[in-house]
């Protein structure tokens, strides 16, 4: 049963971090001034991980990168300025990995040790935290500094982050994807895929009271993501090839067709633009459906084949998609929808920013991390 539930949720791997920072609108350009050419993306590191690199995610106020490896029981820590790494124990085939970034602590799940490993990033020492089965998901919210793991037995254990006392709370069937925090409304999304081929469901928890409400959506519901300043969440529903935003103040819904099979989902909450990410159906090239948080408005990028994470760099206006079966990534300018790529390590999976050094780094599973250079 572990191993059936792991495979449905590997696609949920994918821990995308999106921090606001102030953007700039760029001037109207008249037609005697020329287009300036981006900065090409290079790649100018590749780091060595442990065995089956999985997710990964950045501390951007310790300039800390951790990378989680499956099969090693471990995680991979880099230091962002050298790329010197160090080896952390962590439990029985780690997934997810969330940061909080104001209290330096990193939560590592484990699926078959039904365990939060909870590093410390001052001293890389540890201390387990015991939770619900078959953990697969799992967001912090900073601002609370409460973190929510959603388990394969229904329920979402809480963790109290000052403490690491932890509280149960039941969610729906399977809620094996993915869970995202909006940390200015306290509430937490958590997707279940409801079983197919019923249609899933979001449970929303109310983060002061634990109380939840559920939001009907499309078929196999996958990743999701918040935009904290408008409070519209996007859930990609893998079998109805649509995404649903919910409105966070209301719980409505709404219905914006996408590409085929829609795996992940990031948000640049500084234009208002949505990045989802369509497998395409292999071995045709998958697309990033582009939404206007405004107006629900649509326009397709062409990417590489199985493309399977995306990350936001919200200070460049730049996306990042990792395209597992052609070895690259797709570098789409958030301004122009024009397109990059980059080769990177073999079969790439997560990718991540960190938006103070602009750097970008894409796990690999030839036991590696590419680390990216706009």
């Amino acid at each position: 049963m572990r191993l059936m539930a792991m495979k449905r949720t590997l696609i949920g791997f994918t821990l995308l971090l999106s921090v606001l920072l102030c953007g700039c609108n760029a001037a109207k350009q008249t037609s005697s001034t020329p287009t300036p050419t981006p900065t090409p993306t290079t790649v100018t590191a590749t780091i060595a991980t442990g065995n089956s690199p999985g997710s990964l995610v950045v501390n951007p106020n310790t300039n800390q990168i951790y990378v989680v490896n499956g099969n090693s029981n471990n995680v991979t820590v880099i230091d962002g300025a050298t790329n010197n790494t160090t080896t952390v124990a962590v439990g029985t085939l780690p997934g997810p990995v969330a940061v909080n970034p104001n209290t330096n602590q990193i939560y590592v799940a484990s699926f078959n040790s039904d365990n939060v490993t909870v590093i410390d990033g001052a001293t890389n020492n540890t201390t387990p935290v015991a939770i619900g089965a078959y953990p697969n998901a799992l967001a912090v919210n900073s601002v609370s500094n409460k973190i929510y793991v959603a388990n394969g037995d229904g329920t979402v254990t809480v963790i109290d982050g000052v403490t690491n006392n932890t509280t149960t709370v039941a969610v729906g069937i399977v809620p094996l994807i993915a869970v995202a925090v909006n940390p200015t409304t306290d509430k937490i999304y958590v997707v279940n895929e409801g079983g197919d081929p019923q249609a899933g469901t979001v449970t929303v928890i109310d983060g002061a009271t634990n109380n939840t409400t559920t939001v009907a959506v499309g078929t196999q519901p996958g990743g999701v993501a918040v935009n904290p300043v408008t409070n519209q969440i996007y859930v990609a529903n893998q079998a109805s090839n649509n995404v649903t935003v919910i409105d966070g103040a209301t719980n409505n819904t709404t219905t914006v067709a996408v590409g085929y099979f829609p795996l992940t989902v990031a948000v640049n909450p500084t234009t208002d633009k949505i990045y989802v990410v369509n497998e395409g159906g292999y071995p045709q090239a998958g697309t990033v459906t582009v939404i206007d948080g405004a107006t629900n408005n649509t326009t397709t990028v062409a990417v590489g084949t199985l493309p399977v994470s995306v990350a936001v760099n919200p200070n460049t206006n730049q996306i990042y998609v990792a395209n597992q079966t052609s070895n690259n990534v797709t570098v789409i300018d958030g301004a122009t929808n024009n397109t990059t790529t980059v080769a990177v390590g073999t079969q790439p999976g997560a990718v991540a920013v960190n938006p103070v050094t602009n750097r970008i780094y894409v796990v690999n599973q030839s036991n590696s991390v590419t680390v990216l250079t706009p």
